[in-house]
């Protein structure tokens, strides 16, 4: 089965982008129009996160999230059939450099983001480093229930060397990359609801009281890690800007974080550490969250 599965995927990634956003129209006026794909939620949410919108400027706002979301699919695909040099004229990257310092000093890196623009493209960051080619570069992500799916997604993350790690076992990992003297640089998307028992922190966030994954950045403290936001903004259809921008250098040095567990906890309301410190542990945990809703924002 995965063989088919994989077969259709690698013929529709052969497509040229003009014919795969052809088809994501069509697919968008399905999902959007037809079937009213998930529509209760994303009004919802919409409604909730900005109460200060009119009717129709929220419906323009849904109507772009749905062409977006299209978009994400056909371009996620079209990675298996790109090559490094077609990869480099449709995202472009900046502060790649300021990674690569970390390496020369010896130390690992951890990259922040969030769902928004095309982040599975964001598997390719390995062919921009110059002189740390060998570096693993990678991702974490939560194994798929559907295996034909899991293992489509793994080859598209892989095209172009990306290394993916099981979330539950990246500090392993870590720990033995770190061991062989290897750099790392693996990027954490952790803008989604924690299960209830993982919940340590929450937050106001667009109107709305929100509970934080704080598993990332606990991991770059023990690790020391420098850390760094991607900053990716879509110009247009197929094509990206990223940049990397340094939040903390050495992130074991921060305040302590708020205790777990504790519902009362904001980003105003942290505890321990100098006020430097706790506006950079502020800093670093609201970079990444606020990406959650704003991939409704892509043209």
């Amino acid at each position: 089965m995965y063989r088919i599965v994989y077969l259709f995927a690698r013929l529709m990634s052969m497509l040229p982008f003009g014919v795969l956003y052809v088809l994501s129209d069509f697919v968008c006026l399905i999902l959007y129009r037809v079937v009213g794909y998930r529509l209760k939620v994303v009004r919802r949410n919409l409604k909730r996160s900005f109460p200060e919108k009119s009717e129709a400027e929220l419906r323009v706002i849904e109507r772009r999230f749905y062409h977006w979301f299209c978009d994400y699919f056909v371009e996620t695909l079209k990675l298996l059939d790109m090559s490094a040099d077609e990869m480099k004229r449709h995202l472009e990257w900046h502060g790649v450099e300021d990674v690569e310092q970390c390496f020369d000093r010896g130390q690992h890196v951890a990259i922040f983001l969030g769902h928004y623009c095309n982040w599975e493209w964001m598997s390719a960051c390995g062919l921009y480093l110059e002189r740390h080619r060998e570096a693993v570069a990678g991702l974490i992500y939560h194994p798929l229930r559907q295996k034909n799916m899991d293992r489509l997604m793994l080859a598209v993350r892989a095209h172009f060397g990306g290394t993916c790690i099981d979330k539950h076992l990246i500090l392993r990992y870590l720990v033995r990359y770190k061991r062989e003297n290897r750099m790392t640089i693996f990027g954490y998307i952790a803008d989604q609801s924690p299960k209830w028992e993982n919940i340590h922190l929450w937050l106001d966030f667009m109107h709305q009281d929100t509970p934080v994954f704080t598993g990332a950045e606990r991991i770059a403290r023990k690790m020391d890690n420098a850390t760094f936001y991607c900053d990716l903004q879509r110009v247009r259809r197929g094509h990206y800007v990223a940049r990397f921008v340094k939040m903390e250098e050495h992130p074991a040095q921060l305040g302590s974080s708020p205790s777990v567990g504790s519902r009362s906890v904001t980003c105003g309301h942290m505890t321990g550490g100098s006020g430097s410190g706790r506006m950079r542990l502020r800093r670093l945990r609201n970079r990444i969250f606020e990406c959650k809703f704003f991939s409704i924002f892509n043209p």
